[in-house]
C-alpha cells in the first residue's frame, strides 16, 4: 500500500501539474476545503466515494484512493516549526492558550474543545490596511466527568 507521505507527494504534484487549488479538490470530494486538504496531506482520511473522486479528478490511480482511505497516524514533529505561518499559530496558542482555557472554562465548565466533532474554515477578509486571515474553529465542548 502507498504510504501517506508518498500519497501526499503524488497529490501535491498532480495538483500543481493540473493547476488546481485545494478548493477545487474539495468541491470534487464534497467535503470542506480544510478537511479535504488535511486528508490530502495525510492527517485525516476520506471515505471511498470521496477518495475515488479526488484520485480521478487528479488523474491518479487506485493506490492514491486507497491511501486516502487509510486511517492516519496523527503525529507530527514535536519541535516548534520554523515555517513562519505555522510558527505564528504556535505563538498564538503559546500566548493566548491559557487565556482561551480560562475563558472556555468560565463559560462552559471544566472540559475541552473537541477536535473530533469539529470544523474549521479559513476565509479572506479584504481590508484597506492589509487583507485579514479569518480562521473559525468550531468544536463540541466535552466536559470532564467525575467518578
Amino acid at each position: 500500500m502507498l504510504t501517506k507521505v508518498a500519497m501526499t507527494e503524488s497529490i501535491v504534484l498532480a495538483k500543481s501539474e493540473k493547476g488546481v487549488g485545494w478548493a477545487d479538490i474539495a468541491e470534487v470530494s464534497g467535503l470542506s476545503e480544510v478537511y479535504t486538504t488535511s486528508a490530502c496531506l495525510g492527517m485525516n482520511h476520506l471515505d471511498k466515494d470521496a477518495a475515488d473522486k479526488v484520485a480521478e479528478f487528479l488523474g491518479l490511480g487506485s493506490d492514491v484512493s486507497e491511501a486516502l482511505q487509510a486511517f492516519p497516524h496523527k503525529s507530527w514533529d514535536k519541535l516548534v516549526p520554523t515555517d513562519p505561518l505555522i510558527y505564528r499559530l504556535y505563538e498564538i496558542v503559546g500566548v493566548y492558550g491559557p487565556t482561551l482555557k480560562e475563558v472556555i472554562h468560565e463559560k462552559f465548565g471544566d472540559g475541552i474543545m473537541s477536535a473530533i466533532d469539529y470544523s474549521m474554515h479559513v476565509e479572506k477578509e479584504e481590508n484597506p490596511a492589509g487583507d485579514r486571515v479569518v480562521i473559525t474553529m468550531n468544536g463540541k465542548f466535552l466536559p470532564y466527568k467525575s467518578w
